[in-house]
């Protein structure tokens, strides 16, 4: 991008987007987004943190029988 048209084209776009929508419609969609959103430690650490905490859980509830 030798020149920054495009990326004002851009941002103009989104801003006009942005102040279009109706402010309900905005929270609604960021609720939603923020729903759909896997837990923080699996989005950081992936998968194995939950196979630790799944084998952990295991453990302890074996030797409680």
């Amino acid at each position: 991008m030798a020149n920054g048209t495009e990326w004002v084209k851009f941002m103009t776009e989104r801003v006009v987007d942005y102040i279009e929508t109706p402010r309900e419609q905005r929270k609604q969609t960021r609720l939603e987004a923020k729903a759909a959103r896997e837990p923080w430690l699996i989005r950081w650490f992936g998968l194995a943190p939950l196979g630790l905490k799944v084998w952990w859980h295991g453990r302890k509830n074996k030797t409680l029988e």
